[in-house]
């Protein structure tokens, strides 16, 4: 069929950030690329800017190093993502917890390489519930450690990200599209035939990047945490970036990926690194709490890759 005047125009604009790559996918007419290109590259610059630990003069690492019991003006979008991170981390018995920037410094994951003495001071660190170690105050915009802790966001900033390039496009009139950073992915409303937005998710591979399956998804948020794409070596050992709150180390023995579905892409990937310390068993109690799919990959003999599912998306119930 021959393509008329009326039929939406594709558009897939992309750009770096949180050193990788943005996306957004969406069709429509009359719209000014460049202009809404630069519009979505300065929210997720936004969001690096306060939320990086990379960056040592973003406004989280501004908060990281103020003394404790110390006051800090922070801004909006910074102050919503701590809390949603706190509530996530008391709802899931600290599982998810964002108070761990020490050792996740220390072992590696951050500008440095990991240094012996550092993991062991990071070891042996304060051990305090993140909400006891915090305090938010949204009403004056401010947050104040009570303790000798360091606030890393890594497993819930880029899933807010994606959130900010959705609210972004729907601004501006687009109600349907898919958006994205790296592996994190949010669908809103439907292709222009009908259909669901299609999702791949990733198989647990350290070499390369191809399809485990395919979700198709209509108006919600996939996140996916795994060992097989972040990851440093420590005396010859490959260790995954996800990092166990009580033993303030690497995951050793946990799933190979953990794919959470979630009405924001923010919580959807919390909650991926919530399941992943916790494992199939606790991890699908608490979905089924919370109302989440999950789909828990893990490796079995050989290079066989072993699927558990649970939720109306990926477990026995009809989807």
């Amino acid at each position: 069929m021959s393509k008329t005047s009326i039929d939406p125009t594709r558009h897939a604009l992309n750009g770096p950030t949180m050193g990788t790559r943005w996306s957004a996918l969406f069709f429509a007419e009359e719209i000014d690329e460049t202009a809404l290109t630069a519009a979505l590259q300065i929210v997720v610059n936004q969001i690096d800017d306060q939320m990086s630990t990379w960056n040592p003069d973003s406004d989280l690492m501004r908060f990281n190093a103020a003394p404790i019991g110390t006051w800090v003006d922070l801004p909006a979008h910074l102050l919503k993502v701590m809390t949603l991170g706190l509530e996530i981390g008391r709802a899931s018995g600290g599982a998810f917890d964002i108070t761990l920037g020490a050792p996740v410094k220390a072992w590696g994951f951050g500008p440095d390489a990991a240094q012996e003495t550092d993991i062991r001071a990071a070891m042996e660190g304060t051990k305090v519930r993140a909400q006891d170690a915090l305090e938010i105050d949204l009403t004056q915009g401010r947050a104040r450690k009570h303790a000798d802790v360091a606030v890393d966001l890594n497993g819930i900033a880029k899933g807010y990200g994606v959130d900010r390039l959705a609210e972004t496009l729907v601004d501006v009139g687009i109600s349907d599209a898919l958006v994205g950073i790296d592996g994190e992915m949010r669908s809103m409303g439907t292709r222009p035939d009908g259909t669901p937005w299609t999702i791949a998710i990733e198989a647990p591979d350290h070499d390369r990047r191809a399809p485990h399956s395919v979700l198709a998804l209509e108006d919600g948020a996939v996140a996916t945490s795994g060992d097989y794409r972040h990851w440093v070596e420590v005396q010859g050992r490959r260790l995954s970036h996800t990092m166990h709150p009580k033993l303030r180390a690497p995951m050793a023995n946990g799933p190979a990926s953990v794919t959470v579905v979630a009405p924001t892409c923010a919580e959807a990937d919390a909650w991926a690194t919530a399941i992943m310390v916790l494992g199939i068993d606790a991890g699908f109690v608490l979905a089924g709490g919370q109302g989440l799919n999950v789909l828990v990959l893990e490796r079995g003999e050989g290079a066989e890759i072993l699927s558990h599912g649970t939720g109306p998306l990926f477990g026995l119930e009809p989807a």
